[in-house]
């Protein structure tokens, strides 16, 4: 293959500085509103039906009319994003969203809400796909897990504030202001990312080469302002484009797709239930959404952790852990009997379950796949496992009738140990490798080799 300075080889050699940073801050302003507006259902839906706005049954297809939206706003932006750019795809996912979350706010009925909740549902899917993805085609592999953690943490925020904002804001403006806030963020992080550059490696893949030179030029003139001279670029072969029907793409699409089931499952199973469990163990209703509070912390806790120990650790090591972690600490959970105690687990179930969120579906995922299908893959797996979303309600109902919260939560705590299984037995590292070697390469190998260690031995000679 045709060797070259490539874009890969001078984005990688460049150390972390403001631009990387301004990059972060453009992306996880959007990913933050994205969470805070997912995470407002549960508030909302309960005024609904407090102040007769809707029934039981409406509210359903308010949930419904979310995941549906979410679950073709995913399938669009990986195709939109990998064909027509980043930087477009970015743009238009959050027009959607900021206009649709301020129409209903003035919305004059639930069936108005429910059309526009759905309209919303399409930007916020795609927000996810993109945001973990593009952010990691600008920095440097041996911070990638670092920085990419970085925004996990910003977005899980939004679980904290969306519940905090709730308790504050509905008793005195009412329901409304909550779709007005995350609406007039996503439109001022439209605005702002006007500045954010297309992905040089993109641009790359798609044969643009002036474009993508004139892009990392940018990039490395801001480093080289705040660092001094640049080390010389390795030379590495060009990268060329690939399709997703390849066979090389299975056993990494598998991997993704059941790592994704398994962590929508467990968030969907568990986030929305606390105040029942909590409940359930004997904790006054009046005090379980202060208690849940308290155990949201969990999530920027356990994303900070990421951040620390995702590239110490390396991503094998980070998951498979936090698996085995999160599998006893969620059983745990469900055997608490006191308050006290059941802050305590539960808070310690949150940060584990968001340390394995940010490691599996920030860093890990986008690390899969090469760059010109980079996109279309994490919408294929985020896409199954948003489809997973629409039964685990029904299970969790059917297991806390039959034999209680200790069922739920050790059927959650089961399905952590699989995907530590999983991840043994599938996963390969990816930690420190340019995202060319962590994919184009390492899939090459795992079909000369069949094996995982012959994959990574393959990929870094």
């Amino acid at each position: 293959m045709q060797q070259a300075n490539s874009v890969s080889a001078r984005l990688d050699r460049l150390q972390i500085s403001k631009v990387h940073k301004r990059i972060v801050a453009l992306v996880g302003g959007g990913m933050f509103f994205d969470n805070l507006d997912i995470y407002i259902a549960g508030a909302v839906l309960g005024v609904f039906l407090s102040s007769g706005f809707s029934n039981l049954d409406q509210n359903a297809y308010f949930v419904s009319a979310t995941f549906l939206g979410m679950f073709l706003g995913t399938g669009c932006a990986g195709v939109v994003a990998d064909l027509l750019g980043r930087r477009v795809t970015f743009q238009w996912n959050l027009a959607i969203f900021g206009l649709a979350s301020l129409a209903g706010a003035v919305a004059p009925n639930i069936e108005w809400v429910i059309f526009l909740r759905f309209l919303c549902g399409v930007g916020l899917g795609a927000e996810i796909v993109l945001g973990y993805g593009t952010l990691a085609e600008f920095v440097p592999p041996q911070q990638r897990g670092r920085w990419v953690s970085t925004l996990s943490m910003i977005s899980s925020m939004g679980l904290l504030v969306s519940t905090l904002l709730s308790w504050a804001l509905i008793p005195v403006f009412g329901w409304r202001i909550m779709f007005v806030i995350p609406g007039i963020g996503a439109l001022i992080i439209l605005w702002l990312r006007k500045a954010l550059p297309e992905s040089p490696r993109w641009l790359e893949v798609k044969g643009r080469i002036a474009e993508a030179d004139q892009v990392v030029s940018r990039i490395e003139s801001e480093v080289r302002a705040e660092h001094g001279e640049l080390q010389a670029p390795e030379l590495r072969p060009l990268v060329a484009p690939e399709t997703i029907w390849q066979q090389a793409l299975v056993r990494p699409l598998v991997l993704g797709t059941m790592m994704q089931v398994i962590m929508f499952a467990a968030l969907y199973g568990l986030v929305s239930w606390i105040p029942t469990f909590l409940l359930k163990q004997g904790i006054p209703i009046n005090q379980s959404l202060g208690q849940s509070a308290l155990m949201s912390l969990g999530a920027p806790t356990g994303a900070f952790f990421a951040r620390l120990w995702v590239d110490r650790l390396g991503r094998r090591v980070a998951i498979i852990g936090g698996s085995l972690g999160a599998a006893v600490m969620t059983v745990l959970f469900g055997q608490a009997s006191s308050q006290l105690v059941a802050v305590c687990f539960g808070f310690a179930t949150f940060a584990l379950m968001y340390f394995l969120f940010a490691t599996i579906q920030a860093v890990y995922l986008p690390e899969l796949f090469p760059t010109s299908v980079r996109m279309r893959c994490n919408a294929v797996c985020v896409g199954i496992a948003r489809l997973t979303t629409a039964v685990v309600p029904f299970g969790v109902v059917y297991l806390f009738n039959t034999w209680g919260v200790a069922a739920v939560l050790s059927a959650i705590g089961g399905l952590f140990f699989v995907q530590a299984v999983i991840m043994g037995l599938l996963g390969r590292e990816t930690a420190g490798r340019s995202l060319e070697l962590a994919t184009e390469a390492t899939h090459r190998a795992s079909l000369e080799y069949g094996s995982v260690e012959a994959t990574a031995d393959k990929a870094v000679s």
